[in-house]
Parts: C-alpha cells; structure tokens; sequence
C-alpha cells in the first residue's frame, strides 16, 4: 500500500481507536446523573465502570490471538457490530441492570477494536515506518482518554442532549468507521501450512477468569473489605490459582493465547515491564488529576476537564514528533529512555504540589507526564512487534496492552488507596485541631465532597488535605516510574526492520 492507501485506512482506523477509547472514560463525570436518572444504587455505580474494565481487559489476549488465526477485517467488522450494537443499547436502557449488561458487551467490543487497530496496522507498515503512523496513533489515544471525562461532562450537562448521548456520542462515527474500512482496508489472507489452527479455548477461559477475579479483587479491596482480609486471601488465593493452571496450558498447547515464547524474551519482558509505569501515568493522570481541580482547588467538572490540557498537549506534541524521528532514524530506544525519564520527572514536578500550589508548576508536571507518555507509550509496543513475523503480532501487541491495562488498573486501585487512608488521616487531624470530637464518626465531615455546602474552616481542611495526599500519590508513582526506567535502560538498542514480515533466514546447505 503506498502513502495515500494508507492514510485512507488510518483515517477509519484512527476514528475507530479514538470513540471506543473515549467511550470508556466519557462516562466518568456524567455517573452521577446516570444512576440518579435510573434509581440505581451505590454498588451499581461502580459496576457501570467495572463491568466494561473486565470485559475490555480480559478479552484483549483472546481478540489478539484470535487476529493472527483468522480474517483481521472480517473479525474487525465484527467488533465494531458489537460496539455499535452496545453503545445503542446502553443509550436505551431503562435501568440499571440493562446499562450495566450493556457495558459489558461494549467492553467487547471496545477490547477488541483497540488491540485489532494496533494489529492491522503492524499488518500493512513495517516496524521502521510505523513509527511516524503510531505518533497518529498515541496521539488519539491520549486525547481520548484525557478528553473523555470534558466532552461527558458538557454532554451531561447540556438540557438538549442529556446523558444518553454519552452513548449515542459514538454511532455517527462507528458507522462511518465501519464504511470507510470496508471500502479501502485489503490485507492479504494469510498462509498456513501445517494442520488447521485450534482456538485454545481452555486456555482463553482460564486467562479471562483469573484476570477478571483479579480486577473485582482490586476494585472491590479498601471499600468492601480490607486489604488484610480472608476474602482478599481467597480472591487473589482464586486468581493466582487460575492463571498458574493458564499458564501451565499455555505452555503445552501448538497456538497459545499468550504466546510465552514471545514473553520470554529480553526484549517484551522488559516492554512490558516498562509499559506497567506508562499505564499508571495514563489511567492515574486522568483520574486522580480530575480529582484534584474538582476537590482541592475548588474548580466545577467543564473547568477541571479543561485544566488536563497541558497533559494531553505534551502528548499531542511528543508522540507526533517521536514516531517521525523514529520512522527516519529506525532507532527507537533513545525515545523511550527519554520518554520515562521525562515521565518519572514529572511525577515527582507533582510529588510536591498541595492546594495552593501554583497553576503553573501544576501544568509544568502535567507536560512533562505527557511528554514521556507520548514518548513511551506506542513506542513500546513497537519494539514488541519488532522482534516477533506477523503470524504472532497479534498476540504479541495484545500481551503488552493487556500487562499495561492490567498494571493501570491495579496501580490506580493502589494509589487511590494511598489517597483514601492519606485524606482520611488529614482530615481528622484538621478536625481535632479545630476542636471537633471525631472519635464519634466527626472525621466523616468530608466524607460527602459537598464541598460548598461545608463551613468554611471545615471546607479549606477538605481542600488541603485533599491538595496534599495528591502529592504523595505521585511520589509513589514516580517510584514506579523508576522501574520503567530501569527496564528500558536495558533494552537492545536494534534499529527497526523495514520489512512488515521478518524474513526467514536461509537453512544453511548441506555438505
């Protein structure tokens, strides 16, 4: 294909990533007039986000497996079906348990399109030219995900449109994705020699079922039960269980989910490793950010969304600039060194921030946080598909996706827990000072966020501890932003190929 094919398909492909992306945090802001509208409960609230977060990340290693077997267009096609499908019907549910079970197929469909993006792509470029198309594509994942909870937020609070269009935002788009794909995406079928390829569908169930008891563990500990808890021993107890039968499958069957061959090597195992750290800037920016303008500085949701737009500049910025230098020069690692560098620096920009830090230092973390996630992110996955032929680069990329959703997710948990016991502490300490008896349940005074209907000295104690536990969240995470850093340090620094396939070398001739 040359330049113009290309960018025809990309067109489809990029609007696809960036609904299906969007859809998964548009909804965060507007929850609150979800389940009011629809009578639903506390426990429902969290299920709305949780249902899509398992479907979407524990099906992502089955749709990459199931790429490299089967039609990449044809199971494509399929998934934006099930996305369109989905988004429709959460728009019209009437109820919670209907939205809820909605969610879950939309986070089908969501899995899927994301990983079969990355896969048709590394289908049609080679490594050393997709560099210059995955900055497009960082790009419009940042965008998406810092952006969601703005454009869900206006959406909500707009009379004429309400929180349904939150879900019907997407159709318009979905629909033209799936014209302009069907119309200018040709890949060539792929050879197989040998005997007619097996789904491991013992091994896919294992994996989903084990990652799943894992993410409800993650998003259930601190709230439902306590860390150090038998339910927490029996869950996690449960996960280790099922992923350490996963793995034992996976180490025996011919075509494997997970394809640990892949894994195993220096090169992936140290991708991903570094991808955890880029998954707890990505999730964790967004959501502990948000809720840093909202609460500690006193800023309503619209505002609070438009204050993330530093971050996603610095994404903007550097992913578009990286994949150009790294399509010209095919060296890809001196970017991602750089990139986590940046991160970590960033990080710790905001491991000192409270709630009257200045807008300006604020900002200048952000950038600098999505500078190195522009560097980083998609720059990963590009070494992974740099080492593996394309019959495995759907497994292959959907490995990496998942360890960074699944890294995100838990570091999210982690840092939100840090946050909880770090809020609560403060905010009892304020009390006390103030000369509030919060032995009785007193230090609940904060414990609603109303904010404005708080008395003033109470409402500044709020804020500051609110402004100063921020802080310490993110001195953890540049803690982990150094393994990222360790990890890439120690990649092998190989230029990219310019073949889409590798090539296979010759047998050496016999005597």
């Amino acid at each position: 294909m040359n330049h113009r094919e290309i960018l025809r398909v990309m067109s489809g492909l990029l609007l696809l990533l960036f609904v299906t992306m969007i859809s998964g945090t548009i909804v965060s802001v507007a929850l609150p007039q979800i389940i009011g509208a629809l009578d639903g409960t506390q426990s429902q609230y969290t299920w709305v986000v949780t249902a899509t977060l398992l479907t979407s990340t524990a099906s992502t290693p089955v749709w990459g497996k199931l790429a490299d077997l089967f039609s990449k267009k044809a199971l494509l096609q399929v998934s934006i079906v099930i996305f369109f499908v989905s988004s429709l019907g959460a728009g019209l549910a009437e109820n919670t348990g209907t939205l809820i079970g909605f969610r879950a197929l939309q986070g089908l469909g969501m899995g899927a399109l994301q990983i079969l993006v990355q896969v048709i792509i590394a289908a049609m470029i080679s490594p050393k030219e997709r560099g210059r198309y995955n900055g497009y594509l960082g790009a419009v994942m940042a965008v998406a995900t810092v952006g969601g909870p703005l454009l869900g937020g206006a959406i909500a609070d707009a009379s004429w449109l309400g929180w349904r269009w939150c879900f019907f935002f997407a159709l318009p788009f979905t629909a033209v994705a799936f014209l302009i794909l069907s119309r200018t995406l040709h890949l060539p079928a792929t050879e197989r020699t040998g005997p007619r390829p097996k789904v491991d569908h013992l091994g896919a169930a294992l994996i989903a079922v084990g990652v799943s008891v894992l993410l409800l563990w993650v998003t259930w500990v601190d709230n439902e039960f306590a860390w150090i808890s038998w339910e927490s021993g029996a869950m996690v107890g449960a996960s280790v269980v099922l992923l350490g039968l996963a793995l034992l499958v996976e180490s025996r069957v011919a075509d494997p989910v997970v394809p640990l061959k892949v894994v195993r090597r220096r090169d992936p195992a140290l991708a991903i490793v570094a991808s955890l750290a880029v998954g707890v800037a990505m999730f964790g920016g967004a959501v502990f950010l948000g809720q840093y303008f909202q609460i500690g500085r006193g800023y309503d949701a619209t505002k609070a969304g438009l204050m993330t737009v530093p971050m996603m500049a610095g994404v903007l910025l550097s992913s578009t600039v990286a994949g150009k230098l790294v399509s010209r020069s095919g060296k890809v690692k001196p970017h991602i060194v750089t990139g986590t560098v940046l991160l970590t620096l960033g990080f710790l920009v905001l491991s000192v921030i409270d709630h009257r830090t200045s807008l300006w230092h604020v900002f200048a973390g952000m950038f600098l946080i999505g500078v190195g996630v522009g560097m980083s992110m998609q720059n990963l996955v590009l070494v992974l598909q740099n080492t593996v032929p394309l019959a495995e680069v759907g497994a292959a990329s959907a490995s990496i996706t998942f360890f960074r959703s699944l890294g995100g997710t838990i570091g999210v948990s982690v840092l939100g827990a840090v946050l909880a016991n770090s809020v609560a502490a403060r905010i009892a300490d304020g009390l006390r000072a103030l000369g509030v008896d919060t032995s009785g349940g007193g230090s609940q005074a904060g414990a609603t966020l109303d904010i404005a209907g708080m008395p003033a000295p109470v409402r500044e104690i709020v804020r500051a501890a609110y402004g100063e536990a921020t802080g310490e969240i993110f001195l953890v995470a540049a803690a982990v932003a150094v393994l990222g850093i360790l990890a890439t340090c120690f990649l092998t620094p190989t230029e990219l190929r310019d073949s889409v396939d590798l090539e296979v070398e010759p047998e050496p001739a016999k005597a």
